[in-house]
């Protein structure tokens, strides 16, 4: 599918395809994202809250508002049928005390025309009528605010002062070599375990390949010491620069600190050109080396060019790290059907497999590689489906003695 040249880096690679949505965005219909400004390459840039719910009853009074939301804005559908039924379920009585067969069948009349079809309750599909105005969906006009600029964002930093609320810059629909841009349900997915297991990752130095908007590194920057969040793309680490800078009333309070840096997989060595921007310090990377002990992947597998550089790049870390290190991977098993196989399957999930299998055998003198899945049983602090195609690995690298 892509053609990787000696050369080229991530974000050159061309794919061919068509523009992909996020679920996260996708199937969240109460959600207002306000649309901020332009990017660089002229996508529109959306910013988005999501609530942390750190304890039972927020989780569970969220699924109410979200519930109640959902069902305001198909409102006149619930009636519309749910009244029908009920009548009809009331007013139904097909068999009598006596089991006779009874004469009341005006519930089901109500559900018939007058050629006895099914009645189906539709949306109008225009609304002229002032009496059914209510009926129509709500006009939703982005508004860009602002090209380029910052000061858009001074309001949007005096009102993050909750301490649940994460805010996020992102896009919406993108072509595929943009879907960092995105938010996606595996970094909520991890983000999940790291809230749960919070006292396992205190005081840690992290590393993220791939972080895209910076989600999961922000949550882990509340309970982590250091967070190195790295993508490529000028464009992207600029954006998640600015969700760190929005979330610092999340990581602050708890010392914590995000990082954001490049690194390309299809690179062999750091960035440290002192002109380009996220470059790395000699400094930085010297305590990249001596104080990492976790690695986060997001939802990064995809391409299968990108998932042999993604394992090629963790294997040259692992190795020039001090300390043993536990990797944490969460995919989502996107399936189609293909007309290769003429059958449902998951590629890009099979290949990563295949590829987490390979380094579990590698014969390496230096490192040994154990993989096991996380069983989803934790907590969930983010409002999203946890769909059964979600999966979380933890890989341990460690020295051999």
């Amino acid at each position: 599918m892509v053609d990787v040249a000696k050369e080229e880096t991530m974000d050159d690679i061309t794919y061919r395809s068509n523009t992909v949505l996020s679920d996260v965005h996708l199937h969240i219909p109460s959600k207002r994202h306000l649309m901020v400004r332009l990017n660089t390459v002229g996508q529109p840039v959306f910013l988005s809250q999501f609530q942390l719910l750190l304890n039972k009853n927020n989780w569970e009074s969220e699924r109410e508002n979200e519930k109640e939301l959902t069902t305001e804005n198909t409102g006149y559908q619930t009636r519309g049928g749910k009244e029908l039924c009920d009548k009809g379920s009331n007013d139904l009585d097909f068999l009598n005390k006596n089991g006779r067969e009874a004469n009341n069948f005006k519930g089901i009349e109500a559900l018939l025309d007058d050629d006895g079809d099914l009645e189906v309750v539709r949306r109008p599909r225009y609304v002229s009528d002032p009496e059914v105005e209510d009926l129509s969906r709500d006009k939703v006009c982005p508004i860009i605010l602002m090209k380029g600029g910052e000061g858009i964002f001074e309001d949007a930093k005096q009102e993050s002062t909750y301490n649940n609320i994460i805010k996020i810059e992102h896009t919406m629909a993108t072509p595929l070599e943009d879907v960092g841009k995105q938010v996606w349900r595996g970094a909520f997915l991890l983000a999940d375990y790291i809230l749960f297991k919070r006292d396992m990752f205190r005081c840690c130095t992290v590393l993220e390949l791939g972080g895209g908007t910076g989600i999961t590194s922000i949550v882990m920057a509340m309970v982590a010491k250091t967070v190195y969040c790295t993508d490529v793309g000028e464009d992207l680490l600029s954006m998640c620069e600015q969700n760190v800078t929005l979330n610092k009333h999340l990581t602050e309070p708890a010392g914590g600190e995000v990082k954001v840096k490049e690194l390309d997989w299809l690179k062999d060595e750091f960035c440290t050109d002192p002109e380009a921007p996220y470059s790395w310090s000699e400094a930085e990377i010297a305590d990249l080396h001596d104080h990492t002990t976790v690695i986060l992947a997001a939802d990064v597998f995809y391409d299968d060019d990108l998932t042999d550089a993604l394992f090629k790049t963790l294997y040259k870390i692992t190795h020039n790290l001090k300390n043993s290190c536990t990797i944490y991977l969460s995919i989502e098993k996107r399936l189609n059907f293909t007309l290769r196989h003429m059958d449902i399957t998951c590629e890009a999930y099979n290949h990563f497999r295949n590829t987490l299998n390979d380094l579990e055998n590698l014969q390496d003198s230096k490192m040994k590689y154990t993989s096991e899945p996380i069983k989803l049983a934790f907590c969930q602090f983010l409002v999203y489906e946890r769909i059964e195609q979600l999966e979380l690995w933890k890989i341990i690298a460690e020295p051999l003695m």
